[in-house]
């Protein structure tokens, strides 16, 4: 089963870098080289470049400056607000309430924090992968001081009611942390509700190994990082000026053409998931009862295994995944999924495809007939 050419499905796991994005950075890995902390011309220059992309983020955020600390990605800026909010609030309180849907940046340093004495409670999502704000509700404690939801699920898609949690959690006292990494650039981000939140350049078409931890005027947290003075003496460590450049460039570029590429991709997604329900018997659409970013689809198929058909279809050209690239490898079933109520079987069988601004009419058309041909194989 050849294909024609190379189909990439797989943009919730990494997006490719914009060319304008590529041309803007070129010029800080040479010729404008310098440590942004040297006090001399090339250090100046370099810091002129970081604080211009600083601001840049900050009005495309609708926060401070000073509220945006750079990282080098997703993971980081996870670990910054869960453990250095947990750690410097332990005084009101060593209860944290985290959703079972979070990416294993936030579970893994929620489940670090216990090392210092904090309780963790996890919060199960309803079958459609939705956190309810009741069930947050219901989870705090008098001495709970942080909660952490994610904006939107990487391997569902499925967008959360964060506003409607902020309001529960700001009435109760407590801090509100919240992982963008998969939503920035498609939803929007000014004067976000929460008290702190995680982007990633590469997830809208910025570079790898930038990224940001957004964190509010007034929240008390540790750094994780000891090492020099860079971000407020509060993440050390050489600023990579050509990623942040672009990260800032990326974030602006995405939020402009925000719901001209929603629109685009929707139209792609549903048009996908349209033809493989009518030409593939036993698919089951995960979380397509709420409302989901334009891009993802998570789709059942009975009787398969979900490896197996990522396996086929990467062997005719189709890039796919059952879950995020970070727990790529693993064996155990998709935490999102059983988390959701789903039964093993539905878990196991289950492949996320991800759309993207690149992404044809053309690719979904050939993508749905490769797709048919290897259940097709399986299944017989």
């Amino acid at each position: 089963m050849p294909s024609q050419s190379k189909i990439y499905l797989d943009h919730a796991a990494t997006t490719p870098l914009d060319g304008g994005v590529f041309n803007l950075m070129a010029p800080y890995f040479s010729g404008v080289f310098g440590n942004p902390s040297s006090q001399h011309f090339c250090g100046r220059e370099a810091a002129n470049a970081v604080t211009s992309a600083r601001d840049k983020m900050a009005v495309a955020l609708g926060i401070s400056p000073a509220e945006l600390y750079f990282t080098g990605g997703g993971t980081e800026a996870d670990n910054l607000g869960i453990k250095g909010i947990a750690q410097a609030n332990a005084g009101r309180g060593r209860h944290i309430v985290v959703s079972a849907i979070e990416h294993p940046a936030v579970i893994e340093s929620a489940l670090d924090a216990r090392a210092y004495g904090v309780e963790v409670t996890f919060v199960n999502p309803d079958e459609n992968g939705v956190i309810t704000p009741s069930a947050v509700a219901d989870a705090m404690r008098a001495d709970t001081s942080l909660v952490a939801v994610m904006s939107a699920n990487n391997e569902t898609g499925v967008i959360q009611p964060i506003e409607e949690i902020y309001n529960i959690v700001k009435g109760r006292g407590a801090y509100l942390w919240c992982d963008c990494v998969q939503s920035a650039g498609m939803l929007p981000m000014s004067r976000f509700p929460a008290d702190g939140f995680a982007l990633s350049a590469h997830k809208f078409y910025g570079p790898k190994g930038a990224g940001a931890a957004c964190i509010k005027k007034g929240v008390r947290f540790l750094r994780q990082m000891s090492g020099g003075h860079q971000e407020r003496g509060l993440r050390g460590g050489t600023i990579n000026t050509p990623a942040i450049v672009g990260m800032a460039e990326a974030l602006s570029l995405s939020l402009k053409r925000a719901e001209e590429d929603s629109v685009r991709i929707a139209a792609l997604r549903d048009l996908f998931e349209s033809e493989v329900v009518n030409q593939i018997d036993g698919v089951t659409v995960n979380g397509g009862g709420a409302e989901r970013l334009p891009s993802h689809s998570n789709l059942s198929f009975e009787g398969c295994e979900g490896q197996n058909i990522v396996f086929l279809l990467d062997l005719n050209g189709v890039a796919t995944s059952t879950g995020a690239a970070c727990s790529s490898g693993a064996t155990t079933p998709s935490h999102v999924l059983t988390a959701m109520g789903l039964g093993e079987a539905r878990v196991k069988s289950a492949v996320r495809f991800t759309f993207g601004r690149n992404n044809t009419a053309e690719e979904v058309e050939r993508a749905v007939g490769i797709l048919k041909k290897v259940i097709s194989a399986i299944r017989g």
